[in-house]
């Protein structure tokens, strides 16, 4: 289980992230830790990653993941992180990047699961609404 926040600028873009082990660009956030919540496991994540204590909102989205070979199911949950301002803190043992990406932009700089993960929370943001999705191999 996963726990991230859906983080923005005054703008309306979406933070990005680009951990230190991986190919791919992440919403902030990570893996819940044994006995942890998933909310106090974002918060702590948001506190790792930007260097920012992030008042954790609601669920936004709840997305099953189907398994992949050498992989069990997952659940990835996105939470509202509300407004950043300023640039976020990169530790560089976690973080190699991070960028402000506009919404429309966000399929340009991460995987299609991703993608749809954000657009999902975006959607669920402005309809007050929790968006709940399955992702399959094919990432639908």
């Amino acid at each position: 289980m996963a726990a991230h926040a859906l983080v923005r600028d005054t703008p309306g873009r979406v933070l990005l992230v680009e951990p230190v082990h991986g190919a791919t660009w992440l919403l902030p956030g990570g893996a819940v830790e044994p006995d942890e919540a998933p909310r106090a496991a974002c918060a702590r994540e948001l506190r790792e990653e930007l260097g920012a204590d992030l008042r954790v909102g609601r669920l936004l989205v709840l997305d099953w993941v189907a398994p992949r070979p050498g992989l069990g199911e997952g659940l990835m949950l996105v939470y509202d992180g509300g407004t950043l301002a300023g640039e976020p803190r990169l530790p560089p043992e976690e973080l190699r990047d991070w960028r402000w990406v506009a919404p429309e932009d966000v399929p340009c700089l991460a995987d299609a699961e991703l993608a749809r993960r954000v657009a999902a929370a975006l959607g669920a943001a402005a309809s007050g609404a929790v968006a709940e999705l399955e992702t399959w191999g094919s990432g639908e």
